[in-house]
C-alpha cells in the first residue's frame, strides 16, 4: 500500500519531562467508527484510518466499507508508550493531540494500482489522562482535506470520528495532580513588525519563552511558523487557538476544542500599551502587518515546579520572550557542524526581547494576565539586568532541538565569510523592533492560581474572629419611663402634704389678695423649715431623681470639669421643672393630663442636627446628637456607622472601630460598615486585619468602585503595587462602564426629545463639560471652599448659583444656612428671613428656625421672631443663643420675669457670642430692669 506524503506532522523532541511516570504506561486508542463520512467525499466508498502521535504512525485501520448513511465501522486498536525517558513524555502528552487521518481507499481497476488519498483530519486532546481520567471517549469533529491548497473549505466540522483512550492507572495520582497546575501560554501576534519583514516561504518568524521546572531545569516554549500578513481586516474575535503543530492536510484540524481567544478592552489588559493615548496606534497597527501565531503551548508543573515558578517570579518579575526571524535557506542536508557565536549570529536575525511581567500572578486568586508587551533589540547586558537570564533561549534551542531539519542548524558552508547580504540584514535588524513600536500580544493562564483567594465562607469566619462579642446594650425606654412616673408620684406625694400643712396652718378657705397670699406663704415657709418637714420632703424627691439621671440620663460616672457639670445640672433642673408642672397640673385639675410628650426629633433630624454641629465645629453637641440616635435604636446599623465616622474624624479611633465593629455584627454583608473596619484597623495599624476587611467587602460586593480603590490605596500604602494596580483597574473599569452607561442614558434621553439620531459621547464632548458647568453640586463645594477660607463675596455668588438651579444639590441644607449667615453679617435681613424660611421647608432644625427668629427680630417683627425660637427651642432646648435671643424679645415686650429666666439659661448653657451678651445687659439698662446676672 503506497502511503501519501506529508501526512505525519514533524516530530519536535521534549525540552523537559516535568511530573516522573515511575514506569512506561501504554496508551490504548481505539477507532471505534466514523459517521457522515459522505459529508466529506459524496462518492467515498473504502476508507481506512491511521493514527499518529508525536510524529510517529501508530498503526492504520483496515481498509473499511462506508454504508449508505455514511458511516464506517473500523475497530482499530493501537497504542504508544507514555514514560519519563521516552519520546511521549507527560510534557509532550499535555500539549499534542493524537492526530487521526481518514483516508479514501479507490480499489485497483485494470490497468491501475490502489489509489490512497487524504479525506479529512480530527484531533484528538489527551490532557483529561493527566486530569484524574483512566478512559474517555470523545466524538472527534473531522476535518476535510482540500483537494489544492487554494481550495476554500467550510470551516466547521459536520462529520465525526468515535474515539476511544485508556489506560490501565492512572498517568497522575490525584495529590500530584491536585498539588501540580497546569500552565497554558498564547502567542496571539506580533504588530507593528519591521518593514523588512517579508512572506519569504524561507523565512520562519518564531518567539520562544522558558519556565522553570523542578530543580535545576529549564523548560522552553517554542512557538514557530509564524504567519506574516501584510494587513488587512483585523483579526477576527473571538478566534480558535490552534495545537503547537506543524503544518497538516486539514487546516480546521488545527483548531483546539472550545479554547478561544477572546480579546478585551485595552484598558482591562495586564501589561503595556494601557492608556487612552495607545488606543489608535494599536487599532492601527491591528489591520497592517503582522506575524500571527495563535498558538497555546501547556505545560504541567508538579508540586516541586510551582514552588520555583513563584519563587522565581518573587525574585524577578519581569521575563523574557524572544523574537526572532531564522532564515530556512541556509539550511544544509549535510552532516551538522559545531555552532560557534558567529555562526549563531549569521542565523539569528532581527533578534528582540519583550519584558513580560509576571508578578500579577503572584496576586490572590490571579490566574490569568493578558495584554500587550512592547519589543526591544535583544542585548545580552540588558537582559539580563532585567530579568536576570545570562544567555539567549534560542542558543539553548539550537543545541536541544534538531533544528537543522526545521533549517535552523548550519551547513558545512556556513563558516564562511558572511556575504553582503548577510550583513545588511544584520545591521538593518539593529533597533527596528524599536523604531516600528513592535508590540506582542500573549497570554499566560493557570489552572489555579498560585497564590489561593480566600474564599468567602472563610473571610466571613475571619471577620467573625475580629470583632469580640459584647453584651448587648439593654434598653433604657421602659426603665425611664418608669422612674418618671415614680417622679411623678413623689412630686403629687409631696404637693398633698405641702397641701395638708397649709390647711393645718390657713384653713381650707385660701386668701384672695397678693398681700395676704405673700404673708401666707412667708409663715409656711418658715414652719416646714423650722419643722424639719422641708428637708423630709426633698430626701422623698432624691431618690427618684437620682434614677432619673442614671436611667433617662445614662449618666454614671464623674464629670470632668465643672462646666460640664453646670451644663448637665441646667439641662437636669429644666426637665424636673416641667415635669413637676405636669405633676401638679394632673394632681390640682383632678383630669388625667398626658404624660411627658417624647422628644420630637425624628432619628434623621437628629442625624441633620449632628451634622450642623459638626459643620460648626461644636463637636461635643454633634457627639451628643449622635449618641442619642443610637439610644433612640441600637439596632440602626447607620446609627453606629455614623457615630464611628465622627470618632475617626474628631475623637477616637478605638472608639470608632468598636462602632464600626457593633455595625458588622449586625449586619455581616453591610460593605460600608465593613470598609469602614478596614480603614480604623489601618489607622490602628493593624494591617492584616485591615486586609481581611478590605478583602472580604471586594469579595462581597465585586460591582462597588468604593471598595475596590479603598483596597488599592490600601495595598499601595503597604508597597504591594502590584496587587494595587489590579484593584484600581477593577475600579476603573467599573467607573468607566458606569459612565459609559449613564453618558448612553443621557445622549437617547437628548435625542427622544429632540427627535434626532443619539451621538456617541466620543462625537460630542459638549455633554459631558455641560456635567461639569451645569452641576450644583460644583457650585456649592466652591461656595463651601470660600466660606470656609473667609470670602464670603464669592462663597455668597456660589450659593446664589446653586439656589438657582432647578435640581437641588447634595447638601441644600448646608447651602441655605450659610448663606442665610452671610444674608445676616451683610444686614439683608430679609433675604436671610427668606433663605432661612426655605431651609425650614426642607429640613427645618433648631438653627434654621434661629436664623428665621433673629431675622424677625433684627426686622421688629417681634410676634414672629418669639414662634420661631419658640420653634427652635422645641427642636433643641440646650442652644444657648435661643434663649439669648428670646431674652431680647421679652425685655422688649416688658416681661422681667421671662427675661430674667431666659437669660438665666443663656448664662448656664454657656453663651459664646458676645455681642449677643453685651446686646441683652444694654437692652435691660434701657429697660430699667435689674442685673439679670443675678
Amino acid at each position: 500500500m503506497e502511503v501519501p506524503a506529508g501526512l505525519t506532522s514533524g516530530k519536535e523532541p521534549a525540552a523537559a519531562a516535568l511530573p516522573s511516570v515511575s514506569l512506561p504506561i501504554p496508551v490504548q486508542i481505539t477507532v471505534v467508527d466514523a459517521l457522515n463520512l459522505r459529508a466529506l467525499k459524496s462518492n467515498v466508498l473504502f476508507t481506512l484510518v491511521r493514527v499518529e502521535y508525536n510524529g510517529a504512525v501508530l498503526g492504520d485501520s483496515p481498509k473499511t466499507h462506508v454504508l449508505p448513511d455514511g458511516s464506517a465501522e473500523y475497530d482499530f486498536s493501537t497504542s504508544f508508550e507514555c514514560s519519563p525517558d521516552g519520546p511521549n513524555s507527560l510534557d509532550v502528552l499535555v500539549q499534542k493531540p493524537l492526530l487521526l487521518t481518514v483516508l479514501n481507499v479507490v480499489p485497483k481497476e485494470k490497468k491501475k494500482p490502489e489509489k490512497i488519498t487524504p479525506l479529512g483530519q480530527a484531533v484528538v486532546d489527551l490532557l483529561p489522562l493527566l486530569q484524574g481520567v483512566r478512559s474517555l471517549k470523545v466524538f472527534a469533529p473531522l476535518y476535510a482535506v482540500p483537494a489544492s491548497p487554494s481550495e476554500m473549505l467550510h470551516p466547521e466540522a459536520t462529520s465525526g470520528l468515535e474515539v476511544m483512550v485508556s489506560t490501565k492507572e492512572l498517568l497522575l495520582s490525584a495529590t500530584q495532580f491536585s498539588s501540580g497546575n497546569l500552565l497554558s501560554i498564547t502567542l496571539e501576534a506580533a504588530y507593528s513588525v519591521p518593514e523588512a519583514f517579508t512572506s519569504d516561504a524561507q523565512q520562519n518568524y518564531m518567539a520562544c519563552l522558558q519556565i522553570p521546572a523542578a530543580g535545576e531545569k529549564e523548560l522552553p516554549l517554542l512557538f514557530k511558523n509564524g504567519i506574516l500578513k501584510a494587513g488587512g481586516d483585523k483579526e477576527p474575535l473571538p478566534r480558535p487557538k490552534i495545537w503547537p503543530l506543524g503544518p497538516i492536510l486539514a487546516p480546521g484540524a488545527l483548531n483546539i476544542p472550545d479554547s478561544f481567544i477572546v480579546g478585551g478592552r485595552y484598558e482591562d489588559e495586564d501589561g503595556e500599551l494601557t492608556k487612552s493615548e495607545d488606543r489608535e496606534f494599536r487599532m492601527q497597527a491591528e489591520s497592517t502587518k503582522r506575524i500571527v501565531w495563535d498558538t497555546e503551548r501547556r505545560c504541567f508543573l508538579d508540586a516541586a515546579a510551582v514552588a520555583v515558578l513563584q519563587k522565581r517570579i518573587a525574585e524577578c518579575r519581569y521575563w523574557p520572550v524572544e523574537l526572532c526571524r531564522m532564515s530556512m535557506a541556509s539550511a544544509g542536508k549535510g552532516k551538522t557542524n559545531k555552532i560557534d557565536k558567529g555562526d549563531e549570529d549569521k542565523q539569528i536575525a532581527f533578534h528582540g526581547v519583550a519584558y513580560v511581567n509576571m508578578a500579577h500572578l503572584l496576586c490572590p486568586g490571579v490566574k490569568q494576565i493578558r495584554g500587550a508587551f512592547r519589543v526591544f533589540n535583544y542585548e545580552e547586558s540588558e537582559v539580563f539586568e532585567k530579568t536576570k537570564i545570562q544567555h539567549s533561549i534560542f542558543r539553548d534551542l539550537r543545541s536541544q532541538l534538531s533544528l537543522v531539519k526545521e533549517g535552523l542548524g548550519n551547513s558545512p558552508v556556513s563558516k564562511a565569510a558572511p556575504n553582503k547580504a548577510q550583513k545588511e540584514e544584520k545591521e538593518c535588524s539593529v533597533m527596528q523592533y524599536s523604531e516600528a513600536g513592535t508590540f506582542l500580544v500573549m497570554e499566560i493562564k493557570l489552572d489555579r492560581p498560585l497564590v489561593p483567594k480566600r474564599l468567602r465562607e472563610e473571610l466571613i469566619r475571619r471577620v467573625k474572629e475580629l470583632i469580640p462579642p459584647r453584651p448587648a446594650l439593654q434598653p433604657r425606654t421602659e426603665g425611664a419611663r418608669k422612674v418618671v412616673e415614680d417622679y411623678h408620684k413623689r412630686v403629687t406625694s409631696v404637693a398633698v402634704n405641702i397641701l395638708r400643712e397649709y390647711h393645718k396652718l390657713f384653713g381650707k378657705q385660701q386668701a384672695m389678695d397678693h398681700e395676704t397670699l405673700e404673708e401666707q406663704k412667708r409663715q409656711l415657709n418658715y414652719e416646714l423649715n423650722t419643722s424639719g418637714k422641708y428637708f423630709a420632703f426633698k430626701e422623698q424627691l432624691k431618690y427618684s431623681v437620682v434614677k432619673i439621671v442614671r436611667e433617662k440620663y445614662l449618666k454614671t460616672t464623674a464629670f470632668e470639669t465643672k462646666e460640664q457639670l453646670q451644663a448637665f445640672l441646667s439641662e437636669l433642673y429644666v426637665y424636673l421643672v416641667d415635669h413637676m408642672h405636669i405633676a401638679l397640673n394632673k394632681f390640682l385639675s383632678g383630669e388625667d393630663v398626658s404624660p411627658a410628650p417624647p422628644s420630637c426629633a425624628t432619628m434623621e433630624q437628629l442625624w441633620l442636627f449632628a451634622r450642623e454641629a459638626e459643620a460648626n465645629k461644636d463637636l461635643k453637641l454633634a457627639s451628643l446628637f449622635y449618641k442619642q440616635r443610637i439610644a433612640r435604636d441600637q439596632r440602626s446599623i447607620q446609627s453606629w456607622v455614623d457615630y464611628g465616622a465622627f470618632c475617626l474624624l474628631y475623637e477616637d479611633a478605638t472608639k470608632a472601630q468598636e462602632c464600626f465593629q457593633q455595625a458588622v455584627s449586625l449586619d455581616p454583608q453591610n460593605i460600608q460598615s465593613l470598609l469602614l473596619c478596614g480603614i480604623a484597623a489601618v489607622k490602628l495599624q493593624h494591617y492584616k486585619e485591615a486586609e481581611i476587611f478590605f478583602e472580604d467587602a471586594c469579595c462581597l460586593e465585586p460591582s462597588s468602585i468604593i471598595a475596590w480603590t479603598l483596597s488599592g490605596l490600601f495595598y499601595e500604602t503597604q508597597n504591594n503595587y502590584i496587587q494595587a494596580e489590579r484593584n484600581f483597574r477593577e475600579a476603573k473599569k467599573l467607573l468607566r462602564a458606569q459612565f459609559e452607561e449613564e453618558e448612553q442614558g443621557r445622549i437617547l434621553e437628548a435625542a427622544e426629545g429632540e427627535g434626532k439620531k443619539p451621538s456617541s459621547p466620543s462625537t460630542d464632548p459638549g455633554n459631558r463639560q455641560t456635567q461639569e458647568v451645569l452641576n450644583p453640586n460644583v457650585w456649592a463645594q466652591k461656595g463651601h471652599l470660600c466660606y470656609l477660607q473667609k470670602d464670603l463675596v464669592n462663597a455668597k455668588d456660589c450659593y446664589e448659583r446653586v439656589i438657582s438651579f432647578v435640581e437641588d444639590a447634595v447638601d441644600l441644607h448646608f447651602v441655605y444656612l450659610r448663606l442665610g449667615s452671610i444674608y445676616l453679617e451683610e444686614k439683608e435681613y430679609g433675604r436671610a428671613k427668606q433663605i432661612y424660611l426655605l431651609a425650614c421647608d426642607n429640613s427645618a432644625s433648631c438653627l434654621t428656625w434661629l436664623g428665621v427668629g433673629i431675622a424677625c427680630y433684627r426686622l421688629e417683627e417681634m410676634l414672629e421672631a418669639e414662634d420661631a425660637l419658640s420653634e427652635a427651642n422645641a427642636l433643641n432646648n440646650t442652644n444657648a443663643e435661643v434663649w439669648g435671643y428670646l431674652a431680647l424679645i421679652c425685655l422688649q415686650g416688658g416681661r422681667q420675669l421671662e427675661a430674667e429666666q431666659c437669660y438665666k439659661y443663656t448664662v448656664k448653657l454657656g453663651l459664646q457670642n458676645e455681642a449677643l451678651l453685651r446686646e441683652i445687659r444694654v437692652a435691660q439698662h434701657h429697660f430699667g430692669f435689674g442685673d439679670p446676672s443675678l
